[in-house]
């Protein structure tokens, strides 16, 4: 009947035809603009059939549909709001076609079906799933909402209660919660579900049932006021920056006294104006940089050796961190270290992990006893000549990194790998007592290992490209994300945050309020602003931090001023550790330290402040601190810190933090435009050399050009 790339239609017998998903040469099925054109072309040949009865709609592939295809996103949503509506208009009127089929339709779902793949069977008359199946709308997650019908659809299947919630939340849902909420008209074994689908077809096809089940998604919709009213309330904090799950509630919500095709309309119009915000076109380009990074990973990781066996020297808060994120995943560890009460701590911690892992039900109980039991505590170097890999994770001390890394290299085998966990001593630097350099490498892991994504490679001068392969094998084992770094002070993420918080502290010495910046930044969209994370950090650590990677680039990051954590530190305040710093912290009813502000603090910082303090606006407060950081990301692009925009702005993203709807330093600079941005430098100039923007982000304003494409 009709044989394509990704679909194919062929007779069943009894008058059924099955519509089949199947992917040519690819492990998914995904709705990119080749396949809807092929399902308009497969509808074409449906209604060229005289003697059609029903339709089954099934796939080929272990899943059903995955969604759209978020790579045709960008330079779709790059398009005036009129083309993108008018596109997805079109889109849609393919999905109509199938749902206005003369006709009873069952889809028959047999494992994931996401986005697209959901809202295609939503236009169907009835869903019979695998118990296995796994179903959702997750477009939120991407700064938008379903734009193939969903909202209407779901809303008219399920109630407007149920719409709200499985699209604000973005949560894919089990096969029996599906039917539950009335999603899915029938659940069976994953071995009898294609026999329950024509079933249930040809059940359809004697009753005639499927028209009035039809007749009754046409028309208008109860609305849940409370849902609504709930769903906003709960939505309206984080609406400024992504607008999609709120304005979902409310194209619901207005939608729901229309007609079916009327509501339709409404659907096109509002996700056109969503597709065009900052946060879709942010969040999108972060999906297509996680997946490029990691098939780079991938890549990457062909050219090592895996993994098998893994030694960590010191069992402080990092070393148990990282021994416990590996034996997690099967992988076992000796960690050393030559104080007892160390060890004991660093088990604990890990047992600590374990438990809360068991209690969530993450894991059942023998796989936490199995884990812990993979991690072997130890004050010798006994078998460590057998691992793969070895990681430094004693504390920042150039001479204690050396001697422990000249101790174990002798006792490695031939192709180990030695790796240092350092957050800014240079990996040259360390490297030069080694007798085997080039099998010597940086694993930067941030604090939590546990809950942390991101892990910097950071490759010295004499790194050997198998030794970088195979310690991105071992990160991306972990479930992390690799991003392969060239050595410099701070190297990528620590070099960026520093010039931020150079800002910070040129801006406090100016007369900034610390509560006001903190304020600020966390409306921009920071977990916490920059006073409260140099607390959370610990200022004498921060302090010895930025001391090292600004004197790594003096001509435009000195601080050539007495700077406030200095000044807090030798008031005795160290930040959360010992319950003062910027703020007082006191515990709350479940003992986690909360933050008070404290009234001392303003008068010791007056000391650094020669003009007094001094009002500052939003915008100003964010570019004093914002400009910094987009510089310094564009220099660290320019000199191939990383080689490429998407993977420092995942890196910012994944180890600090930056606000998801702005993307990271490169795509927020390009939102703002590269031009807007060198104009605005150019009034803070005065400030010293922390405000000239880069040779490149100059050649990039005059050829008008951006970052992402």
């Amino acid at each position: 009947m009709f044989i394509g790339e990704s679909i194919r239609l062929q007779a069943l017998g009894g008058d059924v035809v099955e519509l089949c998903f199947d992917r040519r040469g690819e492990a998914i099925n995904k709705f990119d603009v080749r396949t809807v054109d092929e399902l308009a072309t497969a509808i074409d040949e449906l209604l060229r059939q005289k003697d059609f009865k029903g339709l089954m709609v099934t796939s080929a592939k272990s899943g059903f549909i995955v969604g759209a295809d978020i790579f045709e996103f960008g330079k779709l949503f790059a398009r005036p709001e009129p083309e993108i509506e008018a596109h997805i208009a079109a889109q849609n009127a393919v999905f109509r076609q199938l749902e206005d089929l003369n006709a009873p339709i069952v889809t028959a779902i047999n494992g994931i079906a996401l986005g697209g793949g959901l809202e295609m069977a939503l236009a169907s008359d009835f869903r019979v799933m695998a118990e296995t199946a796994h179903v959702g709308l997750p477009e939120v997650n991407l700064g938008l909402f379903p734009g193939y019908g969903g909202t209407v659809l779901l809303a008219r299947l399920a109630g407007s209660a149920v719409a709200i919630d499985w699209i604000t939340t973005g949560k894919g849902r089990s096969a029996k919660e599906a039917l539950a909420a009335g999603v899915a008209d029938e659940v069976v074994p994953g071995e009898i579900l294609r026999a329950a689908a024509r079933a249930r077809l040809d059940a359809a096809i004697a009753s005639g049932d499927w028209n009035a089940r039809r007749a009754s998604r046409r028309g208008p919709v109860a609305i849940d006021l409370a849902a609504v009213t709930k769903a906003r309330e709960r939505l309206a904090p984080a609406a400024r920056h992504q607008p999609a799950a709120l304005a979902a509630v409310e194209l619901i919500a207005s939608c729901a006294a229309l007609s079916h095709d009327a509501a339709l309309k409404r659907e096109h119009q509002e996700f056109a104006r969503i597709a065009r915000t900052q946060a879709a076109a942010s969040l999108i380009q972060l999906f297509v940089s996680e997946q490029r990074v990691k098939s780079k990973a991938n890549a990457n990781a062909r050219e090592g050796f895996p993994v098998r066996g893994v030694g960590v020297l010191g069992a402080g808060v990092m070393g148990a961190g990282i021994a416990y994120s590996s034996a997690v995943k099967g992988l076992p560890v000796l960690m050393k270290d030559v104080s007892p009460k160390a060890l004991e701590q660093g088990i604990a911690q890990a047992r600590q992990q374990l438990e809360r892992q068991v209690r969530s039900g993450r894991l059942l109980p023998e796989q936490a006893t199995r884990t812990l039991e993979a991690i072997r505590p130890q004050r010798d170097y006994a078998g460590f000549g057998e691992l793969d890999l070895v990681i430094e994770a004693v504390v920042e001390d150039l001479a204690l990194k050396h001697q422990l890394l000249a101790e174990v290299e002798p006792l490695l085998g031939a192709r180990a790998i030695l790796a240092s966990n350092t957050s800014s001593l240079s990996i040259a630097t360390l490297a030069q007592t080694l007798n085997r350099p080039e099998q010597f490498i940086g694993l930067h892991f941030f604090n939590p290992v546990p809950q942390m994504p991101l892990v910097e490679v950071v490759r010295g001068p004499q790194t050997a490209t198998a030794a970088a392969a195979t310690a991105c094998s071992y990160v991306a084992a972990l479930g992390k994300t690799p991003i392969v770094v060239r050595d410099c002070p701070g190297f990528l993420v620590n070099r960026i945050l520093t010039a931020y918080l150079a800002g910070f502290l040129h801006a406090v010495r100016d007369g900034a309020d610390f509560t006001l910046v903190d304020r600020v930044m966390e409306a921009f969209g920071w977990p916490m602003g920059p006073a409260y994370l140099q607390d959370v950090v610990g200022l004498d650590t921060l302090s010895r931090v930025v001391e090292t990677i600004t004197a790594g680039y003096p001509q435009r990051m000195r601080l050539d001023f007495e700077i406030a954590p200095t000044v807090l530190v030798g008031d005795k305040r160290l930040g959360q550790k010992n319950g003062k710093g910027y703020y007082r912290y006191e515990p709350d009813p479940s003992g986690r330290p909360q933050r008070v502000v404290d009234s001392a603090v303003p008068e010791l910082l007056a000391a650094l402040q020669p003009a007094g303090p001094r009002e500052y606006s939003e915008q100003e407060i964010l570019e004093r601190l914002m400009f910094p950081m987009l510089i310094e990301a564009a220099l660290c692009l320019e000199e191939q810190v990383a080689e490429s925009a998407e993977e420092i702005d995942l890196a910012l993203v994944l180890g600090l933090g930056f606000p998801r709807h702005a993307g990271g330093a490169l795509k927020y600079m390009d939102w703002l435009g590269v031009r807007f941005v060198i104009e605005r430098c150019d009034r803070y100039r005065a400030l010293g050399p922390l405000y000239v923007p880069s040779v490149g982000m100059s050649r990039l304003a005059a050829s008008g050009g951006r970052y992402f494409l």
